[in-house]
């Protein structure tokens, strides 16, 4: 009898090892695994935000070389942007993840291997019209995407990592819209979308300045956006004053897009080292 138990009770440990091994691990590591968690996935939010914003900047920026604007300055900007979306893609895909993470994964990537090789024909009609397309798609998955990772936090700072990366998005459509109208493409569609990026700007903009969950950081890089937004949007808005072929204000778009979008990833990170901290444990 006394050796049955003694089965048993072995038997019930090795149970217990193969079910529950975070049981048989000190709180101070269980504590540790779950900070580096968060972390991890503030950072794969922050990730997915940027490529969804690449989308739409890399079209601004064959965009503007195709008009001569900068030309050979924005097609090194293209340049380097397309090696710092294949980094963003291998850390991504470094780890382990749901099955439909990976699955939008997936499509995203494949979409970026279909853009990647549009951006390197020349600048013309036809593939800026191409470029503009495959950009649209990326952005719908790499959207999704950051909404599947985001899901995944326990915190609600990880939807202010989500907005701050949206807005950053939105900030380089609306250049790249802008950049269309310019160029001659003054469809009511374009336009509509113009006036729609703007006020989803603004109001999104509006809900990251007033979040509870800010820390003065956060809050500071809020408000360096806001002041960014300022010139950006009054650039933007000149458009609807008619003002066709101004040089000036089609400069200050292109130049304005890429300060607000530097501040904007700013404002995402710090939200990032917000939200770490959020989950970490009280020692």
């Amino acid at each position: 009898m006394l050796q049955f138990q003694v089965v048993r009770q072995t038997i019930f440990s090795l149970i217990l090892m193969v079910v529950c091994p975070s049981m048989l691990l000190p709180q101070s590591a269980l504590a540790a695994a779950k900070e580096s968690g968060a972390v991890q996935q503030a950072n794969d939010i922050v990730s997915a935000g940027r490529l969804r914003m690449q989308s739409q900047r890399l079209a601004k920026l064959y965009q503007q070389a195709g008009m001569g604007l900068n030309a050979t300055q924005s097609l090194q900007q293209v340049d380097v942007s397309v090696a710092e979306i294949n980094a963003e893609f291998s850390r991504l895909g470094s780890s382990g993840r749901k099955a439909n993470v990976q699955r939008e994964l997936a499509r995203s990537e494949a979409l970026w291997q279909e853009m990647r090789a549009a951006l390197k024909q020349p600048p013309g009609p036809a593939s800026a019209e191409r470029v503009n397309q495959l950009a649209d798609e990326l952005m719908i998955h790499t959207g999704k995407l950051s909404m599947l990772i985001e899901a995944e936090g326990e915190t609600p700072v990880g939807r202010l990592i989500d907005l701050s990366s949206r807005l950053n998005m939105l900030s380089q459509r609306l250049a790249r819209l802008y950049l269309l109208a310019q160029g001659g493409n003054r469809a009511q569609g374009v336009l509509v979308d113009i006036e729609q990026a703007r006020k989803e700007f603004t109001a999104g903009l509006g809900e990251l300045d007033s979040a509870r969950e800010n820390s003065s950081a956060s809050r500071d890089a809020v408000g360096l956006a806001k002041n960014q937004w300022i010139f950006f949007d009054s650039a933007i808005g000149r458009l609807s004053m008619g003002d066709k072929g101004d040089g000036k204000a089609v400069q200050n778009v292109v130049t304005s897009s890429e300060r607000i979008a530097q501040v904007l990833d700013l404002a995402s990170a710090q939200y990032a080292r917000d939200y770490a901290e959020t989950s970490r444990p009280v020692r």
